[in-house]
């Protein structure tokens, strides 16, 4: 299994949100919820309008680990909800294809890869990378990774620090500084 890599630059991530931007206010959407919040992919699309519509907090069982999580909705997002769900209704799923069917993980998947490329993103992606690049801008942003290792439900802080990929940064840097 190949492990993807959050986006690190913000130039890039607006690059994203551009491309998708300008494609699909779905796929938009998609993308800034996952960077926003840092769930996973599958519970994201697990998500109906209502549970989102109006709220000021979004609540969930996490698929994976089976633990009840809440977290607010920052104000990006909130105005974002009201634009994508203005015309929804409250049991449709947050994410549909044309078809109203609940959008799947592979074409989540696609729709991820295709705007990293033509935003000329090399490094390995997919939808773990939002997830990912929500913990690595955290992380820049607060310095704080005992909170992120409770927001991502990790067993301990060094699988926190490699999952976003800051273990490996750091390792880098020290090997490029390192000089006899």
């Amino acid at each position: 299994m190949t492990t993807v890599e959050p986006i690190r630059k913000i130039s890039d991530l607006e690059k994203v949100r551009r491309i998708l931007r300008r494609s699909s206010f779905r796929d938009y959407f998609l993308f800034t919820l996952g960077i926003n919040s840092g769930l996973r992919i599958c519970d994201m699309l697990a998500l109906n309008v209502g549970d989102v519509k109006g709220k000021n907090y979004i609540e969930l069982v996490e698929k994976k680990t089976g633990k009840y999580k809440k977290f607010p909705i920052n104000y990006k997002l909130k105005a974002l909800i009201e634009e994508y769900t203005k015309d929804k209704k409250v049991g449709e799923p947050l994410f549909a294809s044309c078809r109203k069917h609940r959008l799947d993980r592979i074409t989540a998947y696609n729709i991820i890869k295709k705007a990293c490329k033509k935003a000329g993103i090399e490094e390995c992606v997919g939808t773990h990378t939002m997830r990912k690049t929500f913990g690595y801008h955290h992380y820049q942003r607060y310095n704080n990774i005992a909170m992120l290792q409770k927001m991502f439900n990790h067993s301990s802080m060094e699988i926190t620090l490699r999952y976003i990929g800051i273990e490996q940064e750091q390792i880098y840097c020290s090997y490029n500084n390192f000089i006899l």
